[in-house]
């Protein structure tokens, strides 16, 4: 008998990470946490309320934070005083900054802005130096293994989401937990859809990337074309992640086989959410923040160690 649908809240996968990450600086580090800045250079409300989240679940985990807003004119220099200072272990922007506005040095002003934050402090795990290492599978900062890279905050956080709802089989060995799942994102940004198809790539699964007009396979590292369509892809995974930022978009649920892991990661709600729950099975998640915010906790804490903490420990 098939079972029924059932709607996952993002605070239970959340909650753990962060009573883990209160009671560490609690008695590991007396109380007082590493300092996470963050940058606010806009008038987007999601950005703002982004940064009140971020603020409120720092100040609850005993982490220091600071909200600095600034002109986008002096951004860069922020970010390089930050990076320069010594008493902050963690760099936030919240985006967008200039949207499209080219760069001088290449690419646009986000780009930048983006590349210039020091590995050292760069929570969201996005500058070049960890997108590189993602993609090319490359999970240590050092040779000797000891410093784990830090990962896309949001990408990360769907990870985490799959390992709660037993997606991840760990009795594989490493890079073979996704062996044999099918995984289809409608999304392909360089913020969250493509590093996440990389990521479960790297763990052995399947990974249909579906964007406006184009549909690729990731597999091991590699980017192969496609004969399936979105629908085929769809009808044949495990799970299906959306991440299609307009309202007018929803997933077709003719599309949504039954017992799918749905995860909607787009500010909109991107399906029919009664009508999915009629379909059995189903394991719906709508809303990712909560767990996006913990995994940031997560990366402040690793880099801490990894670059700011003497003598150095280890963060989970």
């Amino acid at each position: 008998m098939s079972q029924p649908a059932v709607k996952i809240n993002a605070s239970d996968v959340a909650a753990p990470f962060s009573a883990a990450m209160k009671e560490y600086v609690r008695t590991e580090l007396r109380g007082i946490g590493p300092k996470l800045v963050g940058f606010l250079a806009n008038d987007d409300d999601s950005a703002r309320k982004y940064a009140e989240w971020t603020g409120k679940a720092c100040v609850r985990d005993g982490i220091r934070y600071e909200l600095r807003e600034v002109p986008k004119e002096r951004l860069q220099e922020a970010v390089e005083d930050a990076n320069r200072d010594p008493e902050v272990h963690g760099i936030l922007v919240y985006y967008p900054c200039f949207g499209t506005f080219p760069s001088f040095y290449g690419g646009t002003m986000d780009d930048f802005i983006r590349d210039s934050i020091s590995i050292k402090k760069d929570v969201e795990g996005l500058c070049q130096y960890y997108r590189g290492n993602l993609y090319r599978n490359i999970r240590y900062v050092d040779d000797e293994r000891t410093q784990k890279c830090v990962l896309p905050c949001t990408p990360l956080a769907i990870v985490k989401i799959l390992e709660h709802l037993n997606v991840y089989n760990f009795a594989q060995p490493e890079g073979e937990h996704l062996l044999g799942k099918r995984i289809t994102i409608i999304n392909r940004s360089d913020i969250v859809g493509r590093p996440l198809a990389a990521m479960l790539a790297n763990d052995g699964a399947d990974v249909y990337s579906v964007d406006i007009n184009s549909l690729y396979l990731f597999r091991r590292g590699k980017l192969i074309e496609c004969t399936e369509t979105p629908e085929e892809a769809a009808k044949k995974s495990d799970v299906i992640i959306t991440g299609v930022p307009v309202a007018s978009y929803k997933l077709p649920l003719s599309w949504v086989s039954e017992g799918t892991v749905v995860i909607n990661v787009a500010s909109h709600k991107n399906v029919d959410e009664a009508a999915l729950m009629q379909i059995p099975g189903v394991k719906y998640v709508p809303l990712v923040g909560k767990v996006t915010v913990a995994m940031l906790e997560r990366n402040l804490m690793r880099l801490y160690e990894n670059f700011h903490m003497k003598p150095r420990k280890m963060w989970q």
